[in-house]
């Protein structure tokens, strides 16, 4: 036995598909491989939260819910996680407090036991109420420093944050590293950091979009990290993870050997194999995903963004412009106090760099989402704005600098009373509360079985309402 054997937590069920597959894989398809997945040791499976809420509703026709009832039936010795946008919960803004705290009650009810809750703009404010909530229902309360780089984003930086965050409660900190732009020695010396000065577990989450990932992994657990994220090898690396059995077989037979059996992997990699290529044949994975992508160093741009990019630009008969736009990207993120890119704000910041190159004029078009960065709406950026923008954007009103959740008076019961009869249980009020449009059209057709539609697998309405973003 390894004196300080490294815990490993699995995506195959989330993250993996989420970023090779726009988070297709069905319940069918997961079912046969949880036995074996429950029987292999992992410190945690993710196999849900993130996009795979929504996806589940908006394209396969499953509830979300019961497909974590499911996965806990199957898989009772291991821990169940899920990714968590803190006062965002699985949405794209705001919910009121007692929303967040139903949210966190029932997904530990329902089976979760490990929630990862991170905030766009690593404002502590905006992650309060769910650490909160996960440990008065009994969840393990792990959280995220989303990482970037950027002038004032250091070791210092994340180190101040992850210390914040220890004192409102968090029992992990998980360093999130969505774009793989954390570096071998970087990784290095940030975990030893983070484990010498807060004090905490150190969970390390990267992909392997620039090559980097294994080798990222390899020297955080030299520096001692406790856990790290991986993905089955079938769904594994490009926009995905490094591979489960990769580092598993790289660890064997040293201070940090996981203690996990290679043999136990062959069977439902096997099964994940033909699944992966069935996302294939249905053109929902493209191998493409797959490829080594070092532009994610020069620009900074998560894998999953620059697909987005190149989408709105084709429909504006305008991929010319993509290098333009690249290099538009740094320079809206320093004007909004430096970012981190993940969901929400790599869409609002990629968007915005769009604008600016299609009119020919910075900031001539404002979107809303951009207005609301600049008003405070998401929350505390770590820089500092560029005021003649804000300026232009929100003119003479005040920006808001509380926690933006304060200005939320409570709305479950507001929820309720809007979904009426399409409700049955406490669940279904958040489904509806998280995604009223989708979940309306996904629960009557569920409340009425007889005019139940097939999912619609139609790929342009996939591009259209689905942010395929890795970074998620």
């Amino acid at each position: 036995m390894a004196k300080n054997p490294l815990k490993i937590t699995d995506t195959i069920l989330r993250d993996a598909h989420q970023s090779q597959a726009a988070t297709r894989m069905r319940i069918e398809d997961m079912i046969p491989a949880l036995e074996q997945l429950d029987n292999i040791g992992y410190w945690s499976l993710e196999c849900w939260g993130g996009a795979t809420f929504d996806s589940c509703m908006r394209f396969l026709n499953e509830d979300p819910w019961e497909r974590l009832r499911i996965l806990k039936k199957h898989m009772p010795n291991t821990k169940l996680q899920m990714l968590f946008r803190g006062q965002n919960i699985l949405g794209y803004k705001h919910y009121a407090d007692d929303v967040v705290d139903e949210f966190c009650r029932l997904s530990i009810k329902n089976g979760i036991n490990v929630i990862r809750i991170f905030d766009a703009l690593n404002d502590p404010r905006n992650l309060r109420q769910a650490i909160e909530s996960t440990k008065k229902y009994g969840g393990i309360a792990e959280c995220a420093l989303s990482y970037t780089i950027s002038p004032i984003h250091n070791e210092d930086y994340f180190v101040k944050v992850a210390t914040t965050l220890a004192e409102m409660g968090a029992d992990i900190i998980c360093i999130k590293d969505m774009a793989n732009l954390l570096l071998p020695y970087d990784a290095y010396s940030l975990v030893k950091k983070l484990k010498s000065e807060v004090g905490l577990p150190v969970h390390l989450h990267t992909h392997n979009t620039t090559g980097t990932g294994d080798m990222t992994l390899l020297k955080a657990a030299e520096a001692g990290v406790d856990i790290v994220d991986t993905a089955l090898s079938p769904l594994a690396n490009g926009t995905s993870n490094p591979s489960t059995e990769s580092l598993v077989a790289t660890l064997k037979g040293t201070d940090r050997d996981t203690g996990l059996d290679l043999a136990k992997f062959t069977e439902p990699a096997a099964h994940f194999r033909k699944v992966a290529e069935k996302l294939k044949a249905d053109g929902i994975l493209d191998p493409k995903v797959l490829n080594v992508d070092t532009n994610t160093l020069l620009y900074q741009v998560p894998g999953g963004m620059l697909s987005n990019l190149l989408s709105q630009l084709k429909q504006a008969n305008a991929e010319d412009k993509y290098y333009d736009v690249l290099a538009e990207i740094p320079r809206v993120r320093k004007d909004f106090g430096y970012l981190p890119l993940v969901t929400p704000t790599s869409q609002i910041v990629g968007t915005q760099a769009v604008m600016n190159v299609l009119s020919g004029e910075r900031y001539k078009m404002i979107p809303k989402e951009s207005k609301g960065v600049l008003h405070g709406d998401y929350g505390q950026v770590p820089g500092e704005i560029n005021e003649e923008v804000r300026k232009k954007a929100i003119g003479d009103e005040q920006p808001i600098t509380c926690r933006p959740a304060d200005l939320l008076e409570p709305e479950l019961e507001k929820y309720k009373k809007e979904a009426g009869d399409l409700v049955k249980s406490e669940e279904d009020v958040l489904s509806y509360a998280l995604f009223p449009q989708v979940a309306d059209k996904f629960l009557k057709e569920r409340n009425n079985p007889t005019k139940k539609q097939e999912a619609s697998n139609d790929e342009n309405e996939v591009r259209v309402l689905y942010v395929d973003d890795a970074s998620l």
